[in-house]
């Protein structure tokens, strides 16, 4: 086989392999479980696409914090991802989260941590048991806790940046305002966050 022959059976095989993975990219349908934000998934296969690894950035902390005292973390709803610096700015963290579904259920401005719980329960808020009746009044800890393994209360009533044992999720629009992350990085950033360190939504 010659070497043209060769680069255009190679050419034709990625292509084929590209319409073949274009076609695993359309939007599955999945139930709905209770969730501290689960509604719904998007709606296009463009929009699940952009997962947005690629579009992470490392950001400056100045720009959002007039200092890291106890620790500062920033929440970029648009990249869906979650950057922490330490108090001493020896650390720096990104992680992949989930973010709100819609505009009207997505809060930005400026809070902090007031408190942490490992093993964290769920029960829905009123609007959540509005939407979805069917939903469990009370979700204990454990693998069906759609909190996951930590949970960081934020002074926002019923906003959380928690764990999800659904790692559907992870990249998506898919929570009713909380933020979620891999359950190997809530119990990092668990493990760096204090009490009273900074969080900024933007």
């Amino acid at each position: 086989m010659t070497i043209a022959r060769k680069t255009l059976d190679r050419r034709a095989f990625l292509g084929t392999a590209a319409l073949a993975g274009a076609s695993l990219a359309a939007p599955a349908v999945f139930a709905q479980t209770p969730d501290a934000g689960l509604e719904s998934f998007e709606e296009s296969a463009n929009t699940n696409m952009r997962r947005n690894i690629s579009s992470f950035r490392e950001l400056d902390w100045h720009d959002y914090f007039s200092n890291t005292t106890n620790g500062a973390i920033l929440v970029d709803t648009v990249s869906r991802c979650l950057h922490f610096w330490s108090a001493d700015q020896s650390v720096y963290k990104l992680y992949p989260t989930s973010v709100p579904v819609s505009d009207e259920l997505t809060r930005r401005g400026r809070t902090e941590v007031i408190r942490k719980v490992e093993g964290p329960t769920w029960s829905p808020t009123p609007s959540m048991k509005q939407r979805n009746p069917d939903w469990p009044d009370f979700v204990p800890a454990g693998p069906d806790n759609p909190l996951g393994t930590h949970a960081l209360y934020l002074s926002w009533q019923y906003y959380r940046i928690h764990g999800t044992h659904d790692t559907r999720k992870i990249g998506r629009k898919s929570s009713n305002g909380c933020i979620g992350l891999y359950n190997q990085h809530i119990k990092e950033l668990y493990g760096l966050t204090k009490v009273g360190t900074q969080v900024v939504l933007i």
